[in-house]
């Protein structure tokens, strides 16, 4: 295959196994839903852990800004056939997360030979938006 060819489509099951190589992804509680051209949904199982207000008991920002990272990132997948290192990452928080399972749906934005840009949504069990973002990734063939 020439650096310019696109890997074939893995399924559902194959990019689940190549995500949860990772042990953080594990602790996350991450599940791949679906996958496509360009576009992955996974879903992150809520665990105590996250929350860092035990009074008001909603998520840290940083899982919401991890979830945005990573799903984007695993959008690229369907290009790439691996998970890439992120170059830039933006993140907007809508309204907290609270206690639940959270769904990450993410989209490849532009495929490029060196860079490329996808963006994610968090939303809750009701499909409330809690956070957005877009990333920039390294797609380059590893040498």
């Amino acid at each position: 295959m020439s650096d310019t060819q696109t890997p074939a489509p893995l399924s559902r099951e194959e990019v689940e196994a190549l995500l949860l190589r990772g042990p953080f992804h594990h602790w996350l509680g991450l599940s791949v839903v679906s996958v496509g051209e360009g576009e992955i949904t996974l879903k992150a199982t809520w665990r105590p852990e996250w929350v860092v207000n035990a009074e008001r008991g909603y998520v840290h920002g940083g899982i919401l800004a991890t979830l945005v990272d990573l799903t984007a990132d695993w959008a690229l997948v369907s290009k790439t056939g691996r998970g890439v290192p992120t170059v830039d990452l933006r993140v907007d928080y809508h309204r907290p997360a609270m206690k639940g399972d959270l769904t990450c749906r993410g989209m490849v934005v532009k495929f490029g030979g060196q860079l490329s840009v996808a963006e994610a949504q968090i939303l809750d069990a009701e499909g409330r938006l809690l956070a957005s973002g877009r990333g920039v990734y390294m797609t380059a063939p590893p040498k």
